[in-house]
């Protein structure tokens, strides 16, 4: 069985996750990012992108992500062609590293944006980075230098902050500053190992 000892990183885009990732490794917790690998497995299939795509999507065996991007999002169908490549090895590589540090048995987590969108992975117990709507919104136009409408279409294509605060395990409220955000970690970590312990 993997995940045994595993805990899902999530939350909503410019929530702050990154920052919450760092902080839990400066803990001493293992971390599995499944960004990281999703850019791995575009970069080792990128033939079979440039065979669904077309080749304008790769360049000297580098998948273009960006444009890729674009084209996906504004695309269902093409959405759920690269969704379809990518997802099964996603899940495979992630359940492979699971498995190695399920030996560990220490608590570790797992990093996934779209962990309640996708509802693939067997993972009880998740952490949600947590900020309002509003403050969601004004983030990631700062972050990605948006308009109004690119930053609100993209948090809307996801389920809403507040639908996974709901249904989070434990909540990393992010609206202060980095001292503000290191100490809701530090109270969410002090649970884990408690929790853990007692088991």
């Amino acid at each position: 069985m993997a995940f045994d000892y595993a805990l899902v990183l999530t939350g909503g885009i410019a929530t702050g996750k990154s920052t919450v990732a760092k902080i839990f490794k400066v803990y001493g917790f293992e971390i599995i990012d499944a960004d990281k690998i999703a850019h791995q497995m575009l970069e080792v299939h990128h033939d079979q992108i440039a065979m669904l795509f077309g080749e304008e999507y790769v360049e000297k065996g580098k998948v273009l992500r960006k444009k890729l991007g674009s084209l996906i999002f504004n695309n269902e169908k093409k959405r759920e062609q690269l969704e379809g490549l990518l997802h099964p090895l996603i899940f495979d590589e992630i359940k492979r590293q699971s498995l190695l540090l399920d030996e560990k048995k220490e608590p570790y987590l797992v990093d996934i944006p779209l962990f309640f969108e996708t509802n693939r992975y067997p993972i009880k117990e998740s952490i949600v980075v947590y900020v309002p709507k509003k403050l969601q919104l004004e983030r990631l136009m700062i972050r990605d230098n948006s308009t109004q409408e690119e930053a609100k279409a993209r948090i809307d294509a996801q389920i809403s902050i507040e639908e996974k605060k709901q249904k989070a395990t434990y909540i990393i409220d992010n609206q202060g500053d980095i001292e503000a955000l290191q100490e809701e970690c530090a109270k969410v970590k002090d649970r884990i190992i408690l929790e853990y312990k007692e088991e």
